[in-house]
């Protein structure tokens, strides 16, 4: 049975959700333009917001042969939508968008490190259990297979579906060959994909509970808040993402507490504690700062159709400062804390990890439009591993 502080913990998490929601009502909601307009049912009817776009926007990423599978994963610059496949299935999969499964995926990771339970034949986290049983290894690694996928390709691909989905006026403007506005995807096909990740997801996250054997739905309670911030992020009256501090704090959180919390639980949700919480909640302002990197690209387009997103609302100069601000001070801080706590190891770790961020910051703040992509590529393998070595530290600490 749960202990008294299992229960302090999971109804710590759940103050996190409702304060989630209660704060989204007091947001200035986006215009609603044409948002909530009713759409025809028909491809051919949803490519109306690419003529409108004046098709000007030219995917230079492309040019290097990786458009196809640019369009299967569903980064920039995509090739032209390919619908002659069984069940639309690369459409289908492009609207999931794949490559933004892997920080939650690697999220879960954490959270399985930080609860001290992974049980591997090499210890593989830190202080975690080693076993010579090659059953509880599997049993293990289906666990974290399953929390895996409820975070990535079920929970995320939700998420992207239903985002896209409310951002189709504005991907015609920035990414036209987008699923939606390409006319490549029916209304109808849309609405199946978001129900059936929707269901399948609360499905699974139920199954996973009744697996780790939890008398309270620690599992299913994480996936109804990524569920909650998943509507109201995309979604008006609420729509998060229309104002640039709410929009991408919910979105960094939702790529590294959520996830992080559903691995823990499911190894040992006893031991999840109202500090890593806080933890979690404030190492996702280092996601905020990585939410806004994503943010220049859409400059242009956000500020057409009234998203005041921060580079819309300070401007790219003062952006970019707040962005690598908010990925810094956020892991010094972490690095400090874990020091504090007597963690030096690993505090001394993830301040190697945050040095090399900094240096290739230096060309980022130069020109962020122009950088992005390549800030990102050579900055977040040391920001996700410096996340790794907090959740270890943290599986190391008794607290």
């Amino acid at each position: 049975n749960y202990s008294t502080h299992t229960m302090r913990t999971s109804g710590a998490v759940t103050l996190v959700a409702l304060l989630a929601v209660a704060g989204a009502a007091g947001l200035r909601t986006a215009p609603t333009m044409s948002w909530a307009r009713p759409l025809v049912a028909t491809r051919a009817s949803l490519r109306a917001p690419v003529r409108m776009a004046g098709r000007k926007a030219i995917n230079k990423e492309a040019e290097d042969g990786s458009a196809g599978l640019r369009q299967l994963i569903g980064l920039k610059g995509a090739a032209k939508a390919d619908t002659d496949v069984p069940f639309n299935w690369k459409i289908r999969l492009q609207l999931m968008k794949p490559a933004t499964w892997i920080p939650l995926i690697w999220g879960v990771a954490c959270g399985a490190a930080a609860s001290g339970n992974y049980h591997a034949v090499w210890n593989l986290f830190g202080d975690a259990p080693t076993t010579d049983s090659w059953g509880e290894v599997g049993t293990d690694t289906i666990k974290a297979v399953g929390a895996m996928m409820l975070s990535g390709p079920i929970l995320c691909g939700f998420t992207q579906t239903i985002n896209d989905w409310y951002d189709r006026d504005l991907d015609a403007i920035n990414e036209p060959y987008r699923p939606i506005p390409s006319g490549a995807i029916s209304e109808s096909e849309v609405f199946q994909q978001i129900y059936g990740l929707l269901f399948g997801g609360i499905g699974l996250a139920i199954g996973l509970d009744k697996w780790a054997m939890h008398d309270f739905p620690s599992i299913t309670l994480v996936a109804a808040i990524g569920i909650i911030l998943a509507y109201t992020y995309s979604a008006p009256p609420f729509k998060l993402k229309a104002n640039g501090w709410t929009g991408t704090f919910a979105l960094g959180s939702s790529y590294i507490a959520l996830p992080w919390w559903c691995g823990h639980c499911m190894f040992n949700a006893e031991t999840l504690t109202s500090q890593e919480v806080v933890l979690t909640i404030l190492y996702s302002i280092a996601g905020l700062g990585i939410a806004i990197v994503n943010d220049f690209k859409s400059v242009e387009g956000d500020r057409q159709l009234g998203m005041n997103s921060l580079p819309v609302a300070f401007g790219i100069d003062t952006a970019k400062w707040i962005c690598v601000g908010a990925i810094d001070l956020t892991q010094l801080g972490v690095a400090t804390y874990l020091y504090s706590i007597g963690e030096t190891r690993y505090a001394l770790i993830l301040l190697a990890l945050i040095l090399p961020q900094m240096f290739s910051q230096v060309t980022f703040v130069q020109d962020p439009v122009e950088n992005d992509v390549k800030y990102q590529a050579a900055a977040q393998p040391f920001l996700v591993f410096g996340i790794l070595t907090t959740a270890i530290a943290i599986g190391h600490h008794t607290f």
